[in-house]
């Protein structure tokens, strides 16, 4: 575990393995014709509103019940899942665990994934909300949502190291710089029962108050250093304010929407959307309530805050990052989007 500057924020010590040798070399065979889907749900029993819930899911004939106790486990998990052909997998769990299944589950269905439903129990559930569907969504709504061929697709983030690109981790929401230490702060607010929207709401309203009367010293507006390349090669642009070689804060999601009303990709349609603030000016900071919602002029990018619309980047960094929710050692990588995943909503 890694301490941050308030929670604790687990830190993974590398990326994990995807094997992409194990992916069927040509599309999933075709599920067999079944009068009812098989589905296999895997429940994070650590998730917030799994605690003390084991038996909150009904398990019918149906449905291959799977509780990880260690990430470890996943690996097992999913090959036995796509032996046997599953229709469905259901994941019960929050956006960490989210980001766990289709990491490890790329070794085993690589571009082609069954339907995929969420049940969100996690203290973050920015992919359900982005989806649309509330904590009280349950296997059986999105069961006979998939009936009713109620579904929509969303490519994850593939975050890969670049001299090994089996070293890689798969999400939805990717940040560094001062994003880390306001999902560390987060750890707080979960702890004070602050979750989902409220706790986006708490920190990017405590961090913006601790960065903008904070002295030039204070580590609320610290840079990190980072060099970030479109897939090109081209450097992105800096606006000075801080080294050439630094950034107070860099964001990029697959998403259309965030919680708490942040729309900071409003009106762009790109297959990875990236922000990043080059400074901690005042009068940048200033501009941070129309910058949540999408609202950007001139000179907030002469002051220093880029939106870039991609299909892919890369970016050396000399600490840790966020991939929703935990974080993951410095290096060099490359960012690029996953498959289609296909996810079954209201």
């Amino acid at each position: 575990m890694a301490m941050g500057m308030h929670g604790a924020i687990h830190l993974f010590d590398h990326l994990p393995q995807v094997d992409m040798a194990d992916r069927p070399l040509s599309e999933r065979t075709m599920a067999p014709a079944r009068s009812e889907p098989l589905v296999g749900l895997i429940r994070n029993p650590r998730s917030h509103g799994n605690e003390g819930a084991a038996d909150k899911l009904g398990e019918g004939p149906g449905v291959i019940v799977a509780t990880p106790r260690k990430r470890s486990e996943l690996h097992g998990i999913l090959a036995d899942f796509a032996a046997q052909n599953v229709d469905y997998i259901a994941i019960d769990g929050g956006d960490g665990t989210v980001r766990d299944v289709i990491t490890h589950g790329a070794s085993f269905f690589g571009e082609s994934w069954p339907g995929l439903i969420l049940l969100p129990s996690g203290k973050t559930n920015a992919l359900a909300h982005d989806l649309g569907i509330s904590s009280g969504w349950t296997l059986a709504d999105a069961l006979a949502a998939a009936k009713q061929q109620h579904a929509v697709t969303r490519h994850p983030l593939v975050v890969a190291q670049r001299d090994d690109e089996s070293a890689q981790v798969r999400g939805f929401v990717l940040g560094a710089g001062a994003f880390t230490s306001a999902i560390s702060l987060g750890q707080d607010a979960h702890r004070f029962g602050a979750f989902d929207a409220a706790v986006v709401g708490v920190t990017t309203i405590w961090s913006v108050f601790q960065a903008f009367f904070g002295g030039r010293d204070n580590i609320w507006r610290r840079g990190t250093r980072m060099r970030l390349r479109s897939s090109d090669g081209a450097e992105f642009e800096h606006a000075g304010g801080a080294p050439l070689d630094e950034r107070y804060l860099m964001f990029a999601s697959t998403l259309h929407t965030f919680p708490a009303g942040l729309r900071p990709f409003k009106h762009m349609a790109a297959p990875i959307r990236l922000a990043l603030f080059d400074n901690s000016r005042r009068r940048l900071l200033l501009r941070i309530p129309l910058i949540f919602r999408g609202n950007v002029g001139t000179g907030t990018r002469r002051q220093g805050y880029h939106t870039h619309g991609l299909d892919g980047f890369e970016f050396d960094i000399s600490d840790r990052f966020i991939l929703d929710g935990e974080a993951f050692p410095q290096g060099a990588y490359r960012v690029t989007p996953g498959p289609a995943l296909r996810f079954i909503v209201p």
